[in-house]
């Protein structure tokens, strides 16, 4: 009868739930690091590397047991340059990094950045690969392919924006680099982050490490380079 199906239905609603494997992945960590190992973005998330540490009477803050599993990690992939299209991993305090970029030693080039997903031990490294290799992509559009330090230092709000629309709290979001690109662009010009002219100037240098000199190209210019080249690719699509 009807009655009895309402009353049932919350216990199989219920049951359902609760069997059910999950089905979206979860990093603990996305990071995007210099040819140096250096932090230029990121954020952890959930309990990973949360809280300090202490070790022989010293208590180590939480930004510095981040910056020693960043050295870790910068030990593990430094001299490794991994193509947009196939991520590279690597384990690093038990857990599993997968990145993509770097510089090529062959080319003599260097500083090239990396995009990296930190991940649980239990995480497919299948996933984590196709995670970077989706905001690699995305990077790449946003910075008209130059994904070199200084072009991301110059464009940090693009960046945190990308890091956004691509994970909430662990959760992944999106993973198609047009789609993520798309994303960040809509919400920067209905945010009105491009700066007045008079700002322009302080625009590549304003958040910059010392000795980091800001590069030609603005927030503003950046973003229109990045939209156009969007817009056309979309359009060369649409043609096909």
């Amino acid at each position: 009868c009807k009655k009895c199906h309402y009353r049932t239905w919350p216990f199989h609603k219920s049951k359902i739930m609760t069997t059910l494997p999950p089905l979206l992945p979860k990093v603990d960590a996305i990071l995007v690091l210099d040819g140096d190992g250096n932090r230029l973005a990121g954020k952890y998330y959930g309990e990973f590397l949360k809280k300090g540490e202490a070790e022989e009477g010293k208590i180590s803050s939480v930004e510095e047991v981040r910056s020693s599993f960043e050295r870790q990690l910068q030990s593990k992939i430094q001299g490794i340059a991994a193509r947009a299209d196939a991520a590279e991993v690597v384990t690093v305090m038990g857990r599993t990094a997968v990145f993509c970029g770097g510089a090529n030693a062959n080319s003599g080039g260097g500083g090239d950045v990396r995009v990296v997903h930190i991940g649980p031990s239990g995480e497919s490294e299948l996933v984590l690969a196709h995670l970077a290799e989706g905001m690699y992509d995305a990077l790449s559009h946003l910075m008209g392919g130059a994904t070199d330090r200084t072009m991301v230092l110059d464009n940090l709000e693009l960046v945190f924006l990308l890091i956004d629309e691509h994970c909430d709290g662990g959760i992944i979001l999106e993973t198609d680099g047009s789609k993520l690109a798309s994303a960040v662009l809509l919400r920067d010009d209905e945010g009105g982050m491009e700066p007045e002219p008079s700002q322009q100037g302080m625009a590549g240098t304003q958040g910059l490490p010392a000795g980091v000199s800001g590069g030609d190209m603005t927030i503003g210019q950046a973003l229109r380079q990045a939209r156009e080249q969007l817009l056309g690719n979309l359009g060369s699509r649409d043609g096909m």
